[in-house]
């Protein structure tokens, strides 16, 4: 059976990453891209599926783990009855090359440690079994299957039967082993192999370096800083797009169906993004950032749609793995996201409003971007009034969410900011006119004066976290009374544990049987509008409770099962990092500031 989520953690070369469980066996891996097929796949069914496992022979009595500084270098130490011995395994940056390596380096710290290595390859997400043949030049194997070709090259005797590579060593104090995986397309030349210990050395480098442009110097840097490199290392370098998660498929609910491929890139998220790297510093990424957005929504308006591949690629198709049997038995598998082809008008408020934080920033964007902002808001004003399948992206019947109308205001609101800030061209009279009447109707319909509380849609009494982006937005103030009692509302009915729900369980909005955590970046969110409120040492202990939920590494998933207390939904999750910045950002703001932690 899988580990539990928070037992792995995350290496990657910005191009891909793999996740490594505490017991010594890499179980996720795409490999060249983030959303290329698995050939690590154990993660959503069993060894058979895929892994490379490097571990102690016998019985481990203890074991810990940490990250090298601020870097994506994990360590592993495990202590057996004969000794002790350090495992590290990272992924080198590419840079110009077409090689990926995966290197794993085994230290003997103490004694004499009996050791056993399995590769077990499987391509095409645990499917495929490779032709595993040897290479001249000592320990060396190629395993192939269609464009695939990986490398390992091994310090010790290896052996290959049924497609498995195995090999049983022993390890001494002072003595270092690298193992290095090289993946490279299969019509090429056997890939170069890098050395191990420079390899190392240049990682660690890079990541020093990178981490050390962080501006936070707040009580919370170890945990601002961690989201930051999480996130880094979920930004695709070729084109600068930023995935929801490594993964997909991991489950909101232990053995239910609300699982999802989250190895693409969602505008719902460009706002929350540009606001966390700019406010730390990192400008660079947050213009690569613009850019990749600029990219993917360039064309026709009507086209635009809520997520993308992480080159811009628009067709995201969803099938479903039936060989593989999901994390603990969580079935089905997806591999695409089907929610590519819905109507989300939420999405061009967050494209607007990033444009605009942008310009605010001073950040550098292409000279067509003013143009194609007209065009996106020219479409918008035709399809507001339309009902969709909102923020959550639901499967069942289209509504009026509020939080769609609320971000049709900010689209027209933001235009308006940017035409009389930076000159930009538009017909600003009637935006003005637009914001104003969706304003308006969002007042009206949006709330419900009997619960005293903004709903989730026009005609239902269901809560929704989403309004609790009302004031961040800056639609109104975090102490109007109708935010207040929204507030109150929420963590009367909405939270669980202390922790908040997306929305009301018993609506089953979504139109998919059984339940899910609680949603990690919605409490974030809580905390925010508690900051705005006023309410500091409730914002604090909230997020003080928020960071206690992160697993040993610093590393959040999407949700959090509040019942069995443990991690749940895809893993790591950029939008839980990049909530999380964000309020530990609010918490340091001025205490009066009343728009500390508004996004607009």
């Amino acid at each position: 059976m899988s580990l539990e989520i928070a037992d792995y953690g995350l290496i990657g070369d910005c191009e891909t990453a793999a996740l490594v469980g505490r017991d010594g066996s890499i179980d996720w891996l795409c490999w060249p891209r983030f959303d290329s097929g698995a050939c690590f796949a154990a993660l959503l069914g069993s060894a058979r599926n895929g892994r490379w496992c490097l571990a102690p022979e016998g019985a481990v009595t203890r074991s810990a783990r940490r990250y090298r500084g601020d870097t994506l270098i994990l360590e592993t130490e495990f202590e057996t009855a004969s000794g002790a011995v350090r495992l590290t395994d990272f992924m080198p940056l590419r840079g110009d090359q077409e090689v990926s390596d995966l290197v794993r380096i085994v230290t003997g710290l103490r004694g004499q440690v009996p050791m056993t290595m399995e590769l077990a390859l499987r391509f095409d997400y645990g499917r495929l079994v490779p032709w595993i043949s040897p290479l001249e030049g000592g320990n060396r194997l190629r395993a192939v299957a269609g464009p695939h070709a990986v490398v390992l090259e091994a310090p010790v005797p290896v052996k290959a039967s049924d497609g498995t590579i195995t090999a049983r060593f022993s390890i001494a104090q002072g003595q270092t082993l690298g193992f290095v995986l090289a993946h490279e397309a299969s019509h090429l030349p056997p890939p170069r192999i890098c050395d191990a210990e420079r390899a190392l050395t240049e990682t660690e480098a890079y990541w020093t370096d990178w981490a050390s442009r962080c501006t936070y110097d707040g009580p919370w840097r170890e945990a601002v800083l961690r989201s930051l490199i999480t996130t880094k290392s979920m930004t695709y370098r070729p084109t600068g797009g930023i995935i929801a998660a490594t993964t997909t498929s991991l489950p909101e609910e232990i053995g239910g169906s609300r699982n999802w491929d989250y190895r693409f890139c969602w505008l719902r998220d460009a706002t929350f993004t540009l606001h966390s790297l700019v406010s730390a510093g990192y400008r660079t990424e947050a213009e690569h950032w613009c850019d990749w957005l600029l990219r993917a929504v360039a064309g026709a308006a009507h086209q635009a749609q809520p997520l993308y591949g992480i080159d811009g690629t628009h067709r995201c198709e969803e099938i479903e793995a039936h060989w593989l049997p999901g994390y603990r038995g969580s079935s089905p598998v997806r591999i695409g996201n089907a929610a590519y082809a819905q109507l989300q008008v939420d999405i061009f408020g967050s494209v607007i409003d990033t444009l605009h934080q942008a310009r605010c920033h001073g950040l550098e964007m292409h000279e067509a971007s003013a143009g194609l902002q007209n065009a996106l808001l020219s479409h918008l004003e035709e399809i507001w009034r339309q009902p969709d399948e909102g923020i959550w992206e639901v499967r069942s019947e289209r509504r009026h969410f509020v939080h769609g109308k609320l971000m049709s205001w900010v689209a027209f609101d933001r235009a308006v900011a940017s035409a009389r800030r930076f000159g930009l061209e538009g017909p600003i009279a009637r935006w003005e006119g637009l914001r104003n009447e969706i304003r308006e109707e969002i007042l009206t319909r949006g709330f419900d004066s009997d619960r005293g509380a903004f709903v989730q849609a026009y005609g239902t009494t269901a809560l929704d976290a989403s309004t609790l982006l009302i004031p961040l937005f800056g639609f109104l103030p975090a102490n109007d009374p109708r935010m207040r009692s929204t507030v109150a509302a929420i963590e009367r009915d909405l939270t669980r544990d202390g922790l908040v729900l997306r929305y009301d369980p018993d609506e089953a909005v979504d139109g998919l049987p059984g339940d899910e955590g609680a949603f990690l970046a919605c409490s974030f969110w809580l905390a925010d509008n508690m900051i705005l409120q006023g309410r500091h040492d409730e914002a604090r202990a909230l997020f003080a409770r928020l960071l206690s939920l992160r697993n040993d590494l610093g590393l959040l998933s999407e949700q959090y099962d509040w019942k069995e207390g443990r991690l749940v939904g895809n893993f790591p999750q950029a939008f839980s990092h990049f909530s999380l910045i964000d309020t530990a950002l609010n918490l340091g703001n001025h205490p009066g500031d009343q728009t500390a932690a508004a996004k607009g």
